[in-house]
């Protein structure tokens, strides 16, 4: 990867983001040596400033962060580093070095969800409920969305939150399925939303 070091006296920051979750965790700085130990490698190696060496993070702590992705920015002078981390990465054992959890916010779960909503589609098991769906087709599919959709209006006129609460999981599991089946990602439908939202 070409970066330019040089344009801050050898020395570029690295931001360090967990994969999974997208939570900052980190900002260190790294040389070239650094940054080529850390392509290598595939754990995130720093060049500490106080200790005038190369760093890598987790090597008395074992909290290494493994890489899965390195990005440059617009200027070549800052890396975006995507990683799995192995602990806390805070030396002070917080998850991240601004003290926050290192959790997806709730909504993030779905991009879980969607996966295994593709997996199932891409590689079918007999005991899945949600592949036996893709195998019925896209009618099939549709029409279970809008049994959903009645029954979460149903459970809507009455007052048990829970009866509810499990209609509407269904019906956007349901959801997530048909977008699937067509071809369609979540994020384009939150697009929508936002275009429409900028009017």
């Amino acid at each position: 990867m070409q970066v330019d070091f040089e344009k801050q006296g050898g020395l570029i920051p690295a931001v360090i983001q967990d994969a999974k979750t997208d939570k900052v965790l980190m900002l260190g700085y790294m040389n070239q040596e650094a940054l080529e130990k850390t392509e290598r490698e595939g754990v995130v190696t720093f060049f500490s400033r106080s200790k005038q060496r190369l760093w890598t993070k987790g090597e008395t702590s074992d909290n290494f962060l493994h890489v899965v992705e390195i990005l440059k920015d617009c200027d070549e002078d800052t890396l975006l580093i995507k990683v799995n981390p192995a602990g806390p990465t805070c030396h002070t054992g917080s998850d991240t070095c601004w003290g926050e959890k290192n959790e997806p916010g709730q909504a993030g779960w779905l991009n879980h969800l969607k996966a295994v909503i593709r997996d199932r589609k891409n590689n079918p098991s007999e005991k899945s409920y949600t592949a036996s769906l893709f195998e019925k087709g896209t009618n099939k599919i549709a029409q279970k969305v809008g049994e959903e959709a009645v029954e979460l209006v149903i459970e809507a006129m009455d007052s048990n939150d829970e009866l509810f609460k499990g209609e509407a999981a269904d019906l956007l599991f349901h959801y997530l399925v048909l977008l699937e089946q067509r071809g369609l990602d979540f994020d384009e439908i939150i697009d929508v939303l936002r275009s429409r939202h900028s009017r």
